[in-house]
């Protein structure tokens, strides 16, 4: 075992309750904000919308399984990167592609549709492509890991706030209008202080192996925004979607990660620094990347608006 498999972070029980329900608070805010229009930009750009969810599920989680044939990390940093790519968007990616001038709708619509799916597809990707490399598979047959239940606790976590959000928001439209932006606002610093509290009682630990990991998230990380990018230019998207579907694909839920990496893996300290680092670093290099295009207007010629409107 390697020195970073045999880190343990300090995290309670009632700390993994708090992060479960504050996860869960997080979700049902973002479905307050959700429209019918939101769910229908999916059938009315099926391309942008396809290549977006392909990229995300199909594409990344691939990438970050052939980049571990390429880097070979310990097993429970494999781990982590598998649970980090099988993770559906992070919230902050609607923000990030309206700062970069991307199509902010369509963030919003995939954002939706991909908390959604995750119910299924994070167990199935996070096994999937696990069973496939030999050290993760191992390690996953020491755990005696049952993906059912992982599959019940995403459904808790996901599919119950963003069903509670949408049945207020459609029902008690009053009460949806008056909560949402406080509950926005109060989720998120609620959810970054509890990260410094966390950080802050393992800072030793995180200082020790931060070098150790942060190459590892870093390609992931790099990767996923430039694969993104490039898939949707070579599905003929125009570059505001192709922006869109970059920051979607390379901002991941890693709240979601946390919270099964202290649910089924018993604190596994590689796995939570990962998903702990990615926590930190793909908001930075969001930030970077949303400041970069935001200079740079997302002009869309002639041929390339008919492309887009035929979607």
């Amino acid at each position: 075992m390697t020195e970073l498999d045999s880190i343990r972070i300090n995290f309670n029980e009632s700390g993994l309750i708090f992060l479960n329900i504050l996860l869960g608070l997080i979700m049902f805010g973002i479905a307050l904000e959700l429209k019918p229009k939101d769910f229908r930009l999916l059938f009315e750009k099926p391309r942008a919308s396809l290549t977006g969810i392909v990229s995300q599920f199909v594409l990344f989680p691939l990438t970050t399984y052939l980049l571990l044939w390429i880097l070979q990390p310990p097993p429970g940093v494999a781990l982590g990167m598998l649970l980090v790519a099988a993770c559906p968007g992070g919230n902050i990616s609607n923000f990030i592609t309206m700062v970069a001038k991307g199509n902010t709708a369509l963030s919003i619509s995939l954002t939706a549709f991909s908390s959604s799916l995750a119910i299924v597809a994070t167990p199935f990707n996070f096994f999937f492509w696990g069973s496939l490399y030999p050290p993760v598979q191992t390690a996953l047959r020491e755990i005696s890991l049952d993906p059912w239940d992982v599959f019940k606790a995403v459904l808790v976590i996901l599919l119950i706030p963003i069903g509670l959000g949408i049945s207020t928001k459609r029902f008690l439209p009053n009460v949806a209008a008056k909560i949402e932006k406080p509950l926005k606002i109060l989720s998120a610093l609620i959810f970054a202080a509890f990260l410094v509290v966390a950080l802050a009682a393992n800072f030793s630990i995180f200082l020790r192996v931060i070098h150790k990991v942060f190459l590892y998230v870093f390609l992931m990380n790099a990767a996923g925004f430039t694969l993104g990018y490039f898939f949707a230019k070579a599905m003929r998207l125009d570059e505001k979607d192709a922006r869109c579907i970059s920051i979607e694909t390379g901002i991941q839920n890693s709240g979601l990660g946390l919270v099964l990496i202290f649910a089924f893996f018993n604190g596994q300290g590689s796995m939570a620094i990962i998903a702990a680092t990615w926590g930190i670093w793909h908001a930075i290099a969001g930030a970077l990347l949303a400041w970069f295009w935001s200079k740079r207007t997302a002009n869309l010629g002639p041929q390339t608006q008919a492309v887009s409107e035929g979607s």
